[in-house]
């Protein structure tokens, strides 16, 4: 059976199947440490598609660039739903696997079948008055994530305006969290535990089973409150918009939106701070143009946040790449092989300020992440605040140095430490320039409130622990 190659040649398909080829495993040292060159070996040996072991279950990992289009944009040949996976329903893959849980919290990422659509639809109708700028909640979400963002900083200040922080603990990963808790409504800041409860899940010790079984259990609380008495955030408007979405059911989708916007998000703060200050001066001179989001393309067409997207599953027996694919094998895209594609890559203008946009950091096709405007906000407007409020900022280790956590899913730093230097005078607040009757007041936070989360000691502890 032939197939053709990326280059327009025929190439013979090798319908070997996935457990015959005994793959070696993916999630190695080497992996954590330098996945591209992971990548280049699995394409070397195997093309475009190779097998790999997942914790001791096979997959498939999609590493070109055209074949992971050919499955994102085909919805129908390689849909998503663990119900497609045919070793799981044949229950070949153990009840401990280890990314079971983080697949079986059934939500918009991973749900296929009927009930996609209409959830889908109902995510982009709650979603748009936050991502569209013609909105009064987008403006309001602006002015909170700079809200947010000055109080971290004023927190690092704390430790002097000159000095050393860690811009990934005190920054990065707090601000896209503390405005996931804005946009589902906690009342003052009682999302803070729940917010360092999620930050146990992503970091997957010891404690993560625990944590996520406490935060479910506040999300679902909630979706409950949210029912009985709407507002002004995204539950609210997701039950209006689904109004036959269980307690349970939302508390699923909070948890998708809090705990994957906020990861990414926070990933890519950090690789853009790093791209900026451990770039050319033209970099940082294109944020004072008003262009973070080019900066932030470039990042994510090297870097992606999301290396690995969740599973789809064959439909049918389809060849892709080198091989057959089975119907109900597990299929797991790459943005971060395919980005270094050298089919795509060499053909991507390098040393360039305006950026490309064929990334996929978002996705492609019918099921594209619907928060990718509202991620790409939130990120864009914590980077541009952080450059305006520090006159100075420095890796205090050299860039190839910075240590890096992956997970099968995300590859960003475990810590970002620099050198920095406070601006004497912070830049106006965004209301400041336009007012907006009540504005100020509603994203404010409550600094009383603030001093008795367990956020907020987390982080001051961080400032007393670097003196």
């Amino acid at each position: 059976m032939e197939s053709q190659r990326g280059d327009g040649g025929p190439v013979d398909l090798d319908d070997t199947s996935l457990e015959e080829l005994a793959p070696e495993p993916l999630l190695t040292r080497d992996y954590e440490t330098r996945p591209a060159l992971v990548y280049e070996r699995l394409r070397q040996q195997h093309g475009p598609v190779a097998p790999v072991d997942l914790l001791g279950v096979p997959a498939w990992l999609v590493l070109g660039y055209r074949e992971s289009l050919q499955v994102l944009q085909d919805d129908d040949g390689w849909p998503k739903g663990l119900e497609n996976w045919r070793a799981r329903s044949e229950g070949r893959v153990p009840d401990d696997w280890p990314l079971g849980p983080s697949l079986e919290v059934n939500h918009i990422l991973i749900q296929g079948g009927a009930g996609y659509r209409p959830l889908r639809t109902a995510w982009d109708i709650a979603l748009k008055p936050f991502q569209d700028p013609r909105h009064p909640q987008a403006k309001r979400l602006k002015a909170a994530v700079t809200a947010y963002a000055d109080e971290l900083i004023t927190l690092v200040g704390q430790g002097g305006k000159t000095g050393v922080a860690d811009l990934s603990a005190q920054f990065s990963r707090p601000l896209p969290l503390m405005v996931a808790s804005y946009l589902l409504g906690f009342p003052g800041s009682q999302g803070d535990d729940a917010l360092m409860d999620m930050w146990r899940v992503l970091d997957a010790g010891p404690d993560a089973e625990a944590a996520l079984e406490r935060l479910l259990a506040t999300l679902a609380e909630l979706a409950a409150l949210k029912l009985e008495k709407p507002g002004d955030d995204f539950p609210s408007y997701l039950l209006a918009a689904h109004p036959d979405l269980s307690l349970d059911h939302l508390a699923r989708e909070l948890f998708m939106l809090l705990g994957m916007t906020s990861d990414h998000v926070g990933i890519l703060i950090s690789n853009t701070v790093v791209e900026v200050i451990s770039g050319e001066g033209s970099v940082r001179a294109s944020l004072s143009a008003g262009m973070v989001r080019e900066t932030m393309n470039r990042v994510v067409m090297r870097k992606p946040p999301l290396v690995n997207f969740v599973p789809r599953f064959a439909a049918r027996d389809t060849p892709l790449g080198n091989y057959t694919i089975r119907a109900g094998d597990p299929v797991w895209v790459s943005p971060g092989a395919a980005h270094a594609d050298p089919l795509f890559a060499d053909h991507v203008a390098s040393g360039t300020t305006i950026s490309t946009r064929a990334h996929l950091s978002w996705g492609a096709g019918p099921r594209q992440c619907p928060a990718r405007e509202l991620a790409s906000t939130v990120a864009s407007a914590g980077v541009g605040r952080l450059f305006e409020r520090f006159d100075y900022l420095d890796l205090a280790l050299p860039a190839d140095q910075l240590p890096w956590r992956s997970s099968p899913f995300m590859r960003g730093l475990r810590s970002l430490p620099v050198h920095y230097e406070l601006t004497s005078v912070p830049p106006p607040r965004p209301w400041a320039e336009e007012p907006a009757p009540g504005v100020a007041e509603e994203v404010l936070p409550d600094p009383s409130a603030r001093q008795r989360s367990s956020l907020w000691r987390y982080l001051t502890g961080l400032i007393r622990g670097g003196r």
